[in-house]
């Protein structure tokens, strides 16, 4: 699906839009910027009906204030995750089920022009010298890319994150946790177990983590994470954000370092959005010295897995294995395992209770899928 306007017209909108004395802020409001287009296009002496009109204005907002073709994609609600393979191949997952989509930039340039101009005002680089970025827009949507000669082509990743948190009974009606899961999860929240969501990417563990979130009651939470993907309303809550780096290498800040941080702030519990380094060592010591009820997700296979790559990550740290693995079974309680099921949908495969034993974690099943 092409655009509505010619590269020829959106280039002289463009040109005049630069001389658009409402638009003196790198960063401008949508409306803002649709007065500004129409002002360009009547200036071009364009005529059309007026349906004609709207959708030509959009698709100039979109491509000069947006991301470009991708914003008819972003439009539908159920869009979570946005795959852009070169300038012509679009899949997007929608309600577990990922499908190619009939949307196109007019090439490869085009797509990285797109992205270049909407990373500017964020202080994000996407050129020859800074060939892949992370960055998070506005509007929370979570955006990686990376450019020749690191990938054949441009390649972009985008992740929406709900601007709701299921409720427990639409995850249950969705088959994600059922009614035994839930009062397992609701038991282990209440009674300050530490825990740990994990699965591949895509699963939901974030989803999870935020449902668990809403449940600790009047607690001081300090949540750490990436991106801003964990929202709790309540009041006596803290949330602390990593930075990255300059495209010149300086200023960035680490989760290990805002661990470190949060442990100052008094908090009865710790959410880290996920671990996946070294900094698991400051996690451990923090659910290990009296902040119980504390929870974050790992990147496993299942949640056998998951109590592996926690004691991986502590060696990484440079404790020691036998240290490390007894770290980890007095640290975490419970890992909640999520999977896919055959049709795509997203679910808890298992639950794993976790208990110090002689040679590190002693664990038991307490519920599975199959």
């Amino acid at each position: 699906m092409a655009p509505g306007f010619s590269p020829q017209l959106r280039d002289a909108v463009a040109r005049r839009l630069r001389d658009d004395a409402e638009l003196v802020s790198d960063r401008v409001d949508r409306a803002t910027l649709r007065r500004a287009v129409a002002r360009a296009l009547a200036a071009e002496g364009v005529v059309a009906a007026p349906e004609v009109w709207a959708r030509l204005v959009r698709d100039l907002v979109d491509d000069l204030g947006g991301l470009g073709p991708l914003e008819s994609v972003l439009r539908d609600p159920a869009v979570t995750d946005v795959m852009v393979n070169g300038s012509d191949e679009v899949h997007v997952e929608r309600e577990g089920r990922v499908t190619r989509v009939p949307v196109a930039f007019e090439d490869d340039e085009h797509l990285v022009r797109v992205l270049a101009r909407l990373l500017g005002p964020l202080g994000a680089r996407l050129d020859r010298a800074h060939p892949f970025v992370d960055a998070v827009l506005p509007g929370g949507v979570r955006l990686h890319a990376i450019l020749p000669p690191l990938a054949e082509r441009p390649t972009v990743t985008l992740r929406r994150v709900p601007a709701v948190v299921p409720s427990w009974e639409e995850l249950a009606a969705a088959g994600s946790v059922p009614t035994e899961v839930r009062d397992h999860l609701l038991d282990a929240v209440g009674s300050r177990r530490n825990l740990a969501v994990s699965g591949r990417a895509g699963v939901g563990k974030t989803t999870l983590l935020a449902r668990l979130l809403g449940e600790v009651g009047e607690d001081r939470v300090v949540v750490i994470e990436d991106a801003p993907e964990l929202r709790r309303p309540a009041a006596h809550t803290v949330h602390l954000r990593t930075r990255a780096a300059s495209p010149d290498g300086a200023g960035g800040v680490e989760i290990a370092t805002l661990l470190r941080n949060a442990l100052r702030m008094r908090p009865d519990r710790l959410v880290v959005g996920e671990v996946r380094g070294p900094e698991v060592a400051d996690l451990l010591q923090a659910m290990n010295t009296g902040h119980d009820g504390s929870m974050t997700t790992v990147h496993a296979n299942g949640p056998e897995e998951a109590i592996v790559r926690l004691e991986g990550m502590a060696l990484l740290a440079g404790i020691p294995l036998p240290a490390a693995r007894a770290q980890v079974a007095a640290a975490i309680d419970l890992v909640v395992g999520l999977d896919r099921d055959p049709t795509g949908r997203r679910r808890v495969a298992g639950l794993l209770t976790v208990r110090p034993g002689a040679a590190g974690a002693e664990v038991e099943e307490v519920w599975s899928c199959s």
